[in-house]
């Protein structure tokens, strides 16, 4: 396994405790970034820094739900902090992920997602991916105001990071797995003010049928894919 005092990845912190991602500052407000080791690093693929790359390492079912289409859900315990899967799809620049935005109905069923990285800088970098054409099991996951797993970007032998969803909790076997759309930082609340729906924008939004406490009544979108 690497040491934290020598491999560069390990440089700014150790990222995971017995396989589980280790919690954020969250009164900080923001996350350091999340490299694994790779392909330069001299460790072995037991490596305790290598975790997201590994891919899928716990039992999960498809499964159709009543009012969201299909669904996944557990079939083992997860413990809070450990990797379930990568939201994987085709990578898009923003004119391609735009047009396909624009392009989509109600009744489509995948969601192309946008996450944003604020650097220290003042730099923004995008991701934007579809699982439309190209995708795992993570593309059967629903949205839910209160979900039990969280996004982080994690990257391994690239720049371009693999979004990898942590549970946020103890999950139990049977439970419908979800995440928030919008990729809230580790699930913190939302201002109220931040989700009252504005008229004009609710036209071209999908309902949200999650039934929590604090549902916003339509699924997260970006309207900066919509401007002109």
């Amino acid at each position: 396994s690497c040491e934290a005092d020598v491999c560069p990845c390990l440089c700014r912190g150790e990222n995971y405790d017995s396989l589980c991602l280790r919690p954020a500052e969250e009164e900080e407000g923001y996350a350091r970034p999340v490299f694994e080791c790779n392909a330069l690093c001299q460790c072995g693929e037991s490596c305790q820094n290598r975790v997201v790359q590994r891919g899928l390492q716990c039992r999960l079912e498809v499964f159709k739900t009543e009012k969201k289409g299909w669904g996944l859900r557990a079939l083992e315990p997860l413990a809070k902090g450990r990797f379930v899967c990568e939201y994987a799809g085709e990578v898009l620049g923003f004119n391609e992920a735009r047009r396909r935005i624009q392009a989509q109905t109600a009744e489509d069923s995948n969601y192309l997602i946008v996450v944003r990285e604020h650097l220290h800088s003042g730099r923004i970098m995008e991701t934007f991916v579809d699982p439309t054409y190209v995708g795992n099991v993570g593309r059967f996951l629903n949205h839910s105001c209160e979900p039990n797993l969280f996004m982080v970007p994690v990257r391994v032998d690239s720049m371009v990071p693999k979004l990898a969803l942590f549970a946020a909790a103890d999950i139990s076997p049977g439970e419908e797995l979800s995440y928030d759309y919008s990729g809230r930082f580790h699930n913190v609340p939302i201002m109220h003010r931040e989700q009252e729906p504005v008229e004009e924008e609710n036209r071209l939004r999908k309902p949200c049928y999650c039934g929590s406490r604090t549902c916003a009544s339509f699924l997260p979108w970006d309207s900066s894919l919509f401007s002109t």
